[in-house]
């Protein structure tokens, strides 16, 4: 499969959604009022902006379809990734506004590691395309 608009938007999304996850888990707040620990303006703009590359990431998968490995009309397994994230984020959403910062903590954290690092890993699958990029083409490995 040819690289496409909606891979470039779905690869560029989740890099970012990659490497901007771990500033806005760092920078939480919810640390007892009045210590160091707190970084409240960099925690939310690096929250909003890890959400909307994270919805960036799962639509973009909506238009990425692969007929080669098993699927249903061209969406493979790792689609699930997609309901995964998208209701992630409405529980991480719900816990916030009912103030269960517990809640929104564990599932915004559930989510990095779910939706970024678990998806990124089937992603690297040699069957995959990025995989065959990655393992094949740039490491010479396949």
């Amino acid at each position: 499969m040819p690289p496409t608009p909606a891979i470039a938007i779905h690869l560029s999304a989740a890099l970012g959604a990659l490497a901007l996850g771990p500033v806005a888990l760092w920078a939480r707040r919810g640390h007892a009022a009045g210590t160091s620990g707190q970084r409240p303006r960099l925690h939310r703009a690096a929250g909003y902006a890890w959400v909307t590359l994270m919805l960036a990431t799962a639509v973009s998968a909506l238009f990425i379809r692969d007929h080669n490995l098993p699927n249903i009309a061209g969406y493979t397994l790792i689609h699930l990734f997609v309901p995964y994230t998208l209701g992630g984020l409405f529980l991480a959403f719900r816990h916030l506004l009912r103030g269960n910062i517990q809640g929104h903590r564990n599932n915004m954290l559930g989510l990095y590691l779910g939706a970024c690092i678990g998806a990124g890993v089937f992603t690297l699958l040699p069957s995959r395309i990025l995989g065959q990029l990655v393992w094949g083409q740039w490491l010479g490995l396949l």
